[in-house]
């Protein structure tokens, strides 16, 4: 329990800097939807951007390790006061790691004016250094629950690092090895969060039981994750033939699939910050089906896979996420403004469009990317005038945080 002292040091500190949440999410989301809005306008000609390497390694990369990642480490680095009962990363130790943030973002997309190395140090800080901060409280406490999440923020900031390896090498098979073993890391991590978190939620949501997990379910669902993490990461895929992996990939989405059907879906369609979790969870089994399709039929593309799992389930997950741990975490009640279910309908509207909509119709590519990131810049954009209030302002509750 904080102390009074506590609240009153907190009283005189910015209420951005007052937990990790607030800066990442509101930053995070924000630079999402202008990140998409510069992509847009590169493919249809209107810009040039003097961004590092090319605009192409500019997007995956920065959606992954811009955005994406600014979220998670928002959500972890608040989620670690509640796991230990310590005061979590704020103040100016937060302050820091912001910067770092958004050093690495400006950085990167001014790159073209910068010395080579400049942008690589600026954004391989970020995650190492979160890392850290999430490390210290947990080592501090001895709890070992939580303590993967240190090594699975390492190994994004590892995956990062052989993107930059594979540009400044020319090797773009260890850029790909990169960006998609970051992707599959992400998506292991949002199976194990959303495997906690979404019955307990849907549980509170409808008033309901909880659905009790099933140990071997969960244990060979994820299990399947990591094998493929590793088989991949390792380069040991491409040994072992492509219909080894359509069957490791088809397994992967079949578990995940028996696991999220048992959280019924159906008895949360009243109450938007439970469904948009759910239909967001249900894009990890078609991403990870689409790859096993992939292997057998390379007619569908990594890209339309790889987007499954970004679009669909990033994409989604985190807007659920950030519109329910920014109330929680605020001390307001768990009822959302009614606009951002439309910005949870729209961001599910543009992963179907770029998944589905770009691979069944393909000579309307440009116009179904188009309108699927129109899509998600509105999302996203609802969510931070909505909740930039929220992220700015004290807790409503009084206490800190």
């Amino acid at each position: 329990m904080l102390q009074i002292t506590d609240l009153q040091v907190e009283q005189k500190m910015w209420p951005l800097l007052r937990q990790a949440f607030r800066p990442m999410f509101l930053l995070g989301a924000t630079f999402s939807a202008l990140a998409m809005m510069l992509w847009l306008w590169v493919l249809s000609g209107t810009v040039q951007l003097p961004v590092f390497a090319d605009v192409m390694f500019w997007h995956s990369h920065e959606m992954i390790f811009g955005f994406v990642a600014a979220i998670i480490v928002g959500f972890l680095l608040t989620a670690v006061q509640n796991w230990t009962g310590l005061r979590a990363t704020h103040g100016r130790a937060l302050g820091i790691l912001t910067v770092v943030w958004l050093l690495g973002r400006i950085s990167l997309l001014f790159g073209e004016f910068l010395p080579l190395y400049v942008p690589i140090v600026l954004d391989l800080a970020f995650l190492p250094l979160a890392a850290v901060l999430l490390a210290v409280p947990l080592i501090t406490v001895r709890q070992q629950r939580n303590l993967f999440f240190v090594p699975v923020l390492l190994l994004l900031a590892l995956c990062n690092g052989l993107m930059y390896y594979g540009r400044l090498t020319g090797r773009f098979d260890l850029q790909q090895v990169g960006s998609q073993n970051a992707v599959l890391l992400i998506t292991l991590l949002m199976a194990i969060v959303g495997g906690r978190v979404i019955p307990m939620f849907t549980a509170n949501g409808t008033m309901t039981q909880k659905v009790q997990p099933i140990v071997w379910l969960d244990r060979l669902s994820l299990g399947s994750l990591w094998l493929i993490f590793a088989l991949q990461i390792t380069q040991l895929s491409s040994f072992i033939g492509a219909q080894v992996m359509a069957a490791l990939y088809g397994i992967a989405a079949v578990l995940l699939a028996l696991r999220c059907a048992r959280w019924k879906l159906w008895i949360t369609l009243k109450v938007p910050l439970v469904w948009s979790l759910h239909i967001a969870y249900w894009f990890l089994p078609i991403g990870l089906a689409l790859y096993a399709v992939h292997y057998l039929n390379p007619t569908v593309t990594v890209s339309t896979a790889t987007h499954a799992l970004t679009a669909g389930a990033m994409g989604s997950m985190i807007l659920a996420m950030l519109a329910r741990v920014s109330l929680g975490h605020s001390g307001r009640p768990l009822q959302p403004k009614k606009v951002m279910s439309l910005a949870f309908v729209l961001v599910i509207v543009a992963a179907l469009l770029r998944v589905f909509a770009a691979w069944l119709w393909p000579a309307y590519t440009f116009d179904w990317y188009l309108y699927a990131g129109t899509a998600w810049i509105i999302a996203y954009l609802i969510y931070v005038l909505v909740y930039l209030p929220v992220l700015t302002t004290p807790r409503a509750d009084g206490r800190p945080g």
